[in-house]
């Protein structure tokens, strides 16, 4: 069994190493962008005032849009000025490397439950649309005096590369994660933070875990949390796992290997009975599903960072 796993993960490691520099005129991570104006640290103070932080952010938005356009990518600049619409509200943005966003659902200032949404590999600013379409769904799922931040602070690997396979990407993003948090609480103390962590951002949230003041850690759609079990994690949150029927990263080996001087494999599979999470009926959605409107895996997921845990559903 091990030497069956070791050979698909290394044939996918190969797939991948050779179709990743063909394809690295094409990545997002290719357009450039300016520098994004210098933001101090989120205070409370400043939760009343948040009209200047969103209009920083806007003119970064449009300034990138603009640079994409120089650059003669009038798809990424199309999207860029539709994220720079007045009615949306960034706490920050960086356009360069594929792009980094915090984009507030909600009114932040009045929030007593607050949601961190952490997506997975490909998402970017040419993919974001769909990333912001699961926080929309899940904002209204929660109603009022609830806010959701969909945080796209690192620069995820593709589905298809040699990063998506190891915990690389994801120990370069817990610095990010945690630094973010640890603003989000120090400006909101009362509130409720849950991290909903879709798959590569488990193992984002797996690797930032120890240093986290949240309530709860929901990974679904998990490749792995690189960790072998919830004591791993050294968290006092509750951690959640859910997986969807027809997801095909269940397919994925739940392993850890070292081969040539690399870690390959994100760890034990966080909906197995030996990991030790909550699990949480997830429907028979697939991969990209779980936040999809009137899904069991969005009301759950819903349940959860309302703190309702006693609502949720199993499978």
């Amino acid at each position: 069994m091990a030497s069956r796993l070791r050979r698909t993960l290394l044939a996918a490691l190969v797939t991948a190493a050779v179709t990743v520099p063909v394809s690295a005129a094409a990545r997002p991570a290719a357009v450039p962008a300016p520098a994004p104006a210098t933001l101090a640290p989120l205070t409370a103070a400043e939760l009343p005032l948040l009209g200047d932080r969103f209009a920083a952010g806007r003119a970064d938005i449009r300034a990138a849009a603009e640079t994409a356009a120089d650059h003669g990518d009038q798809g990424r600049a199309a999207r860029l000025r539709v994220m720079a619409d007045p009615a949306r509200h960034f706490l920050s943005f960086d356009g360069r490397d594929g792009g980094r966003t915090a984009e507030v659902f909600g009114d932040l200032a009045r929030a007593e439950r607050i949601a961190v949404l952490v997506p997975g590999s490909d998402t970017n600013l040419d993919t974001y649309e769909r990333f912001r379409a699961g926080a929309v769904a899940l904002h209204d799922e929660l109603g009022g005096r609830a806010a959701v931040v969909a945080w796209l602070g690192y620069a995820t690997p593709g589905t298809v590369s040699p990063e998506v396979l190891t915990e690389g990407r994801a120990d370069d993003a817990a610095a990010q994660l945690q630094e973010f948090v640890r603003e989000l609480k120090g400006a909101k103390p009362g509130s409720r933070v849950s991290l909903l962590c879709h798959s590569y951002g488990s193992v984002v949230c797996g690797r930032a875990a120890p240093s986290l003041d949240v309530a709860d850690i929901a990974l679904y759609g998990s490749p792995g949390a690189g960790a072998d079990n919830v004591a791993d994690l050294r968290t006092p949150a509750t951690v959640w796992a859910g997986r969807g029927s027809d997801d095909w990263i269940a397919a994925v080996p739940h392993v850890r290997l070292d081969i040539l001087g690399t870690t390959l494999g994100l760890g034990a599979d966080p909906v197995s009975d030996g990991f030790g999470a909550r699990t949480f009926a997830a429907g028979d959605g697939g991969h990209s599903d779980y936040l999809k409107p009137g899904s069991v895996s969005l009301k759950n997921l819903a349940r959860i960072a309302l703190g309702r845990g006693a609502e949720v559903t199993h499978a």
